[in-house]
């Protein structure tokens, strides 16, 4: 009971904090004076569901902008460019680097500047000092300036965005895309839909693969340009995500966007980078499994969780039906997949259902007094790493599937897999 006021206090606290800034003004009046030119392509003429940005200057060790682009256009069919416009800001003021850069991208992609798929613009706000002096950058600080310059780059380009899409996926200039990462978001944005959420992960990275709401974008430029110096861009969006009352990552595994070249010289001063955790094997800790679905062909609930072959299979669940993982102790949990329907996808998976987190067993193993949501299944799955809010201790005692929306069909689970990490890791 006592956890329940606090968590009602702390919810309702938030909800202030929210609404508070929610009413900051949406558009920042310096960006409002923002110069932008056109350098290649049109915007497209209806709202698409996705705009992927990227912010590309120049860089001592040379570009790899082509090269992302190529990757981006290659992992992509027609069908799944249908529904995207990429939007990329060039905001090196050197001319003849402009010029060259926007030769190269309209020789190299004509065919989709043409069908509009393609958009490259120029910003600045250079009537428009920034507070702090930003222009002065000779007595910044390296790393400092840095951040600055990147925060009103994404600003300029985020700025732009709005009107574009319903959502907002950043990629840096020097990314590699994995084939069909378009549909990965496109499921997961479907899934995740009618769920509370501020920013989808979609990498490791410290900022490329994160995706937002376009509705969201007037205000996080604006903060942009109001801290726009000291903290780096990632963890900035750190706190905006706890603006938004999201207290933890989300983010789905495994990663569709990876490092290409080498920025190291540049990145490892400024920009340490995240490097994608390999995980190994699941390593499922001991633990008994519950349901209130009646299995069929002599399942029983405990094949989902063994890691073999075996799976559990039941008929017609009903909305409410749930099928727990109680650990033998509580564990720290990093990963988690869920893995429903037979090999073929579309055959017996989960249609509509949900994976939670449990904490405080009840006793004789039964479950746990309270859950919160991981996610939903996309495409009955679900593959997503597991964080812990800040200073907190609590350590997971169950896994819950939910089933939310009845089915007249077969339900196959066919495997839980869990990842922990041992205290020698962590130390």
């Amino acid at each position: 009971i006592l956890w329940q006021l606090n968590q009602e206090q702390m919810t309702s606290e938030s909800k202030n904090h929210l609404e508070n800034f929610k009413d900051m003004q949406k558009a920042s009046p310096l960006l409002q004076q923002a110069n932008y030119k056109l350098l290649a392509g049109s915007p497209p003429q209806e709202k698409k569901l996705l705009t992927i940005g990227i912010s590309s200057e120049q860089h001592p060790n040379g570009s790899y902008l082509l090269g992302t682009l190529h990757s981006l256009f290659q992992a992509s069919s027609e069908h799944e460019l249908n529904c995207i416009v990429v939007l990329v800001l060039l905001s090196d003021p050197d001319p003849e680097w402009l010029r060259r850069t926007v030769g190269s991208i309209s020789e190299l992609f004509k065919p989709h500047i043409e069908a509009q798929k393609l958009l490259v613009i120029h910003g600045s706000l250079e009537d428009s000092p920034l507070p702090g002096d930003l222009n002065n950058s000779s007595h910044t600080p390296h790393c400092e300036a840095h951040y600055s310059r990147q925060k009103v780059n994404y600003a300029l380009l985020m700025n732009f965005a709005v009107s574009l899409s319903e959502y907002f996926l950043i990629i840096e200039d020097y990314i590699h895309c994995t084939s069909k990462f378009i549909s990965t978001i496109y499921w997961t944005l479907s899934a995740w839909k009618e769920l509370p959420w501020a920013i989808l992960e979609f990498s490791s990275l410290s900022l490329s693969g994160k995706v937002f709401h376009t509705s969201d974008l007037s205000r996080l430029s604006s903060l942009f340009l109001l801290f726009h110096k000291d903290i780096p861009i990632h963890v900035f969006l750190s706190e905006f995500r706890l603006l938004l009352t999201q207290n933890v990552p989300i983010r789905f595994s495994p990663s569709v966007f990876y490092h290409i070249g080498n920025y190291s010289a540049f990145e490892d001063t400024c920009f340490p980078v995240e490097k994608e955790e390999v995980f190994g094997e699941p390593d499922n800790p001991v633990a008994s499994v519950l349901t209130d679905m009646m299995a069929e062909m002599n399942a029983i609930p405990q094949y989902a969780y063994t890691l073999n072959k075996e799976c559990y299979s039941t008929l017609n669940p009903v909305r409410g039906n749930y099928l727990t993982v109680v650990l033998e102790k509580p564990q720290k949990v990093i990963r988690i997949e869920v893995l429903t329907g037979s090999d073929k996808k579309g055959l017996y998976w989960l249609q509509q259902g949900q994976v939670e987190l449990g904490y405080d067993p009840l006793e004789n193993s039964r479950g746990c007094t309270r859950y919160t949501l991981l996610g939903p299944l996309v495409e009955g799955n679900l593959d997503q790493r597991v964080f812990r809010e800040e200073e907190s201790v609590e350590e997971l005692s169950c896994i819950r599937l939910l089933v939310l929306a009845s089915q007249e069909s077969w339900l196959v689970i066919r495997q839980i897999k869990v990842w922990t990490r041992h205290e020698e890791e962590e130390s």
